[in-house]
């Protein structure tokens, strides 16, 4: 589920299946499996962070934060890293533009 708009809270989208290599973080390396991506706004960056389903733990997505000066590109960088979780491969932020 994804909230509707970053500066109202976090975006989130829970179960994303994360894609053969998974995502890289900056914590533990890379992680696999149903993944939670959540995405915190400041109004100059997004910073996109990691957690299996169901756990209390969260992952700085490496690469993390992005540049992201309007809700629309934090928005944008969210819905990017959602689709670049789903490939895996290590995604970083830096898999953003793909």
């Amino acid at each position: 589920m994804t909230t509707p708009h970053p500066a109202d809270g976090p975006l989130l989208t829970e179960g994303i299946p994360a894609g053969p290599g998974g995502v890289m973080t900056t914590e533990v390396g890379v992680i696999t499996g149903d993944l939670t991506l959540r995405t915190d706004w400041d109004g100059r960056q997004a910073l996109l962070t990691v957690q299996y389903d169901g756990a209390d733990e969260w992952y700085t997505v490496e690469g993390s934060p992005v540049p992201a000066p309007t809700a629309a590109e934090a928005e944008g960088a969210h819905l990017a890293m959602t689709a670049a979780v789903r490939r895996g491969g290590a995604a970083t932020a830096a898999d953003l533009g793909r």
